[in-house]
């Protein structure tokens, strides 16, 4: 294998989006085996601050991707970007544009300016579903930026991810089953999934970066096949709940879905998002345990440890 970089653990690996899902945990794991060279970045104050307090010897730095700024300079020297910054959820498509687009193209142009020689990017599953949305239609534009920038590469595209800090789909789920003493499920619930522990993910991302494949993609699914209505009640298992769990027509799901977005401007779970929750699709399984060389978690343990570890399962993201 002919490295790009030869990374060390004084290596300087900036990481734009570091404060979202991905990003809290990878610096966990980056942290625990040696990393001391960590420049993260991110514009969420609250998240941002978050991880600061979790890790106050890393570089954390608080900016909008979407601006040029002083963050830029931050890539000077740099060994490696791993890419995560992502508009995940919305009701219009500007915030997509801003921190799926724009926000990329200001990264690859200070990449090239001060020669950052690699970049793992992490892409979404959604770029192989039927899915036609905002966040898909924008995450394949920026997947597109990034193998036309002329900057070595590997993209990793991850299906739906649950583990520590989920502000979003499982994450809140879980703590909406714990909130009520009945949980909705549309339909009858039987829609596959291939959930991906973000334990995992960062474990794939890490070896991504000494393997460091040329401009290569990887769909990076979940091993074990569920159907969400399965997935719930293992969440629900998991923490002990008594929550009876009803289904109700998908119209009317939907309708509380729309109602309830007139008064969140930012909801954690969107009709479109609803949309995509019922097409049926199963998306390409590679052997990446052997690919990357490491060893994937069981959906059980995965849950629990996402759930009832004692030192990070008690930090959420906030909105």
């Amino acid at each position: 294998m002919n490295a790009f970089v030869n990374l060390t653990k004084e290596s300087k690996i900036v990481i734009p989006g570091a404060a979202g899902l991905v990003g809290q945990n990878l610096i966990v794991f980056l942290m625990k085996a040696g990393y001391t060279n960590l420049v993260a970045i991110d514009k969420h104050k609250n998240n941002t601050k978050m991880l600061a307090d979790l890790h106050p010897d890393i570089t954390v730095i608080e900016a909008d991707l979407a601006e040029d700024g002083k963050w830029q300079t931050s890539l000077k020297d740099a060994d490696m970007i791993i890419m995560l910054q992502a508009q995940i959820g919305g009701l219009t498509i500007e915030p997509f544009i801003r921190n799926n687009i724009t926000s990329t193209e200001k990264v690859l142009h200070s990449a090239r300016q001060y020669n950052v020689p690699y970049i793992v990017h992490i892409s979404s599953s959604v770029l192989e579903s039927e899915a036609d949305d905002f966040y898909t239609q924008t995450k394949e534009d920026q997947e597109n930026l990034v193998i036309n920038s002329g900057i070595a590469h590997c993209i990793l595209r991850p299906t739906l991810m649950f583990g520590w800090f989920d502000r979003k789909h499982l994450g809140w789920l879980s703590r909406f089953m714990a909130k009520l003493p009945i949980f909705p499920i549309p339909s009858h619930g039987r829609f596959m999934r291939q959930p991906l522990y973000v334990g995992d993910f960062c474990n794939i991302i890490i070896s991504a970066m000494f393997k460091q494949p040329k401009n290569e993609v990887f769909n990076i699914t979940g091993r074990e096949k569920i159907d969400y209505v399965d997935i719930i009640k293992a969440i629900k298992k998991t923490l002990g709940l008594r929550t009876w769990i009803m289904h109700i027509p998908y119209w009317f799901f939907w309708t509380l879905l729309k109602t309830y977005a007139i008064f969140d401007r930012d909801p954690p779970f969107t009709t479109s998002q609803l949309k995509a929750l019922i097409i049926h699709e199963e998306f390409e399984l590679i052997p990446w345990w052997e690919i990357f060389e490491v060893e994937s978690t069981p959906l059980d343990v995965a849950l629990k440890e996402t759930y009832l570890d004692e030192t990070y399962s008690k930090y959420i993201l906030h909105f």
